[in-house]
């Protein structure tokens, strides 16, 4: 797959403090992708150097195929960035203050007024269009924010903590938007965060930083078999015939284990590495697989056990 973002022992270093090191992070195209770490942990420096604000001290780095340090403004032109705090002008409205950013990315007359309106659509904002930014509560500033950052129809977009400090549903309503922009506009996503459940219900992978450097990436379910190990899952079994389900069959299945029977079906724990051959066994054994049910694994139940750990 295609990548938006490609980076090869990335390092920052600022005298003998090290920022980022040897940072090796792809961040495919059409994706949410979300980065972590506590405070300190090189995420801010990542961000920079991606946007071309600061150069590397070495190694190499590809947004969109460019190379920030040398294509800043192409860079810049094909991505958005939305910081923590958005900056409005409080007295001009939602409409007005994107028809003043939208002339400063190059946007006139009509094309302006189009991508404005589409914009405050496509964050659910028209309503209050005509409303001063100064009425607006920390939630309806970062939709604006996301809709300022839609204007020029990125490619990329980086967020840097969205969901701070706003209510729960105000974060749904961003969260949503994070999605949409992916899935119905194949914007590439990446998410700054410290809100753990933000992070779990919106991204496709995630990448963990830690004192400068990258300690796991890759989907939850990847980090979380890495981290905290193999967990099990439950299924539910039906006879696939007329007659009762053989108990001696599926207790003669390596890997299933723990059987409960409840009235004509049979519940039982499986281990989940070996969940296609359980099936396909308790398939074999004239029964049906009717229910099945994973053992999900938590970003914070993930974080906590490696920064108890390290």
């Amino acid at each position: 797959m295609e990548k938006a973002v490609e980076t090869r022992e990335l390092t920052r270093r600022y005298g003998v403090f090290t920022a980022v090191d040897r940072l090796d992070l792809d961040i495919r195209r059409g994706e949410v992708f979300g980065l972590l770490g506590p405070n300190g942990a090189g995420k801010t420096t990542t961000i920079l150097m991606l946007l071309g604000m600061t150069e590397p001290s070495s190694g190499t780095v590809r947004v969109l195929g460019l190379d920030p340090a040398r294509d800043s403004l192409k860079v810049k032109a094909r991505t958005g960035y939305l910081a923590e705090n958005v900056e409005f002008y409080e007295d001009l409205t939602a409409r007005e203050n994107l028809a003043y950013l939208a002339e400063l990315n190059g946007l006139k007359g009509g094309a302006a007024d189009r991508a404005v309106r589409e914009a405050l659509e496509t964050v659910e904002m028209a309503e209050r269009a005509d409303s001063p930014a100064g009425t607006f509560s920390k939630g309806m500033r970062q939709r604006l924010g996301l809709a300022s950052v839609l204007l020029k129809k990125p490619e990329l977009v980086i967020l840097d903590e969205p969901t701070s400090g706003i209510d729960p549903e105000g974060v749904e309503k961003i969260l949503s938007l994070i999605r949409r922009m992916a899935e119905e506009s194949g914007i590439t996503v990446l998410l700054s965060s410290h809100m753990l459940h933000s992070v779990q219900k919106v991204c496709d992978r995630v990448g963990i930083m830690f004192k400068s450097s990258m300690i796991a990436c890759g989907t939850i379910g990847e980090i979380g078999r890495s981290i905290l190990g193999e967990r099990g899952g439950t299924i539910r079994i039906a006879s696939g015939g007329p007659g009762p389900i053989d108990g001696e069959k599926l207790g003669k299945i390596k890997g299933l284990k723990d059987f409960r029977r409840t009235g004509d079906t049979m519940t039982a724990s499986f281990d989940e590495q070996d969940r296609s051959r359980i099936i396909r066994e308790i398939i074999e054994c004239g029964c049906l697989p009717v229910e099945i049910r994973g053992t999900d694994y938590s970003l914070e139940e993930i974080y906590l056990r490696y920064f108890r750990e390290v």
